[in-house]
């Protein structure tokens, strides 16, 4: 599905996802991502279940630091452990869970407000 905004030159955007992968600022990437506004990395949990709190240490100790992640959680929202939270709020990082879909709009358009945005997505089929 494409989710393509207008966005600043020299950012990444989410172009479309599904397939079990994800197309960003014209390039192919299989599996789950990490997206920040100027990079873009795989992100080892291929579903939440997996998902530990060494999977957010790249999100944790980014620079520029991100002010709120978003999280794509597969098809349907899912909760956030107990310690992934209060890991990320130690950080001072806010989170959003949302299913993958809704977090690859909503990159989109916080990215291009020129927020510090990043976002972990889980691949789906």
């Amino acid at each position: 599905m494409d989710v393509t905004p207008l966005v600043p030159h020299g950012r990444q955007v989410i172009g479309s996802y599904g397939a079990g992968g994800f197309m960003v600022s014209g390039e192919r990437h299989e599996g789950s991502v990490l997206v920040f506004p100027e990079r873009i990395a795989a992100f080892e949990p291929s579903t939440w279940a997996d998902l530990t709190l060494d999977h957010l240490q790249a999100i944790i100790t980014a620079e520029p630091r991100v002010e709120l992640l978003l999280m794509g959680c597969g098809r349907s929202i899912q909760p956030l452990p107990a310690d992934l939270r209060a890991a990320l709020k130690d950080a001072r990082i806010g989170v959003e869970l949302m299913d993958t879909g809704a977090a690859c709009r909503t990159y989109n358009i916080l990215m291009a407000e020129d927020r510090r945005v990043a976002a972990a997505l889980i691949a789906i089929d």
